[in-house]
């Protein structure tokens, strides 16, 4: 099974059914569904989801939404240990722009086994696509195509 790893603000995109992430979520959300791929994020996503700097907090009235998504079995949590913390460290002093949170992701990306590609919107991640890791780990907007149903 193909593992893709998600920032948080792919997960926000979706809860809050942004026009501009929403569809752009839906083929990877519904290719989990079948058993096709595993979302694997960081334990730091299950706070981090509910604000990221300069968007508005998910109301607590998304907690039961929140909580139900990630116990999903196509969702695959990492915990935030010593040698994922350092070396997110290591990536920060490597590329300044990396705010903390997200070199625990870039690093939890890169020491999960079988992840290949980091799904997110944010635009400094996203300009270190093909640069980390060996093979170079591909980050990306989220891009697995939907399937249409077959019962329309």
């Amino acid at each position: 099974m193909r593992k893709v790893y998600c920032d948080a603000d792919v997960f926000i995109g979706w809860f809050n059914r942004e026009q501009d992430k929403v569809e752009a979520c839906r083929g990877l959300v519904d290719a989990s569904e079948q058993g096709e791929v595993q979302i694997i994020t960081s334990a730091l996503t299950l706070t981090e989801v509910i604000k990221i700097k300069g968007q508005q907090s998910l109301p607590q009235s998304k907690e039961e939404t929140i909580k139900d998504f990630f116990e999903q079995e196509f969702i695959g949590i990492v915990n935030v240990d010593r040698q994922t913390a350092e070396f997110a460290r290591d990536l920060i002093w490597r590329y300044p722009h990396l705010n903390p949170k997200d070199s625990i992701h870039v690093a939890t990306a890169l020491m999960t086994e079988g992840v290949d590609v980091l799904h997110t919107f944010d635009e400094d991640l996203l300009r270190l696509n093909g640069q980390l890791g060996e093979p170079p780990l591909r980050i990306s907007t989220p891009d697995i195509p939907s399937q249409p149903s077959m019962f329309v």
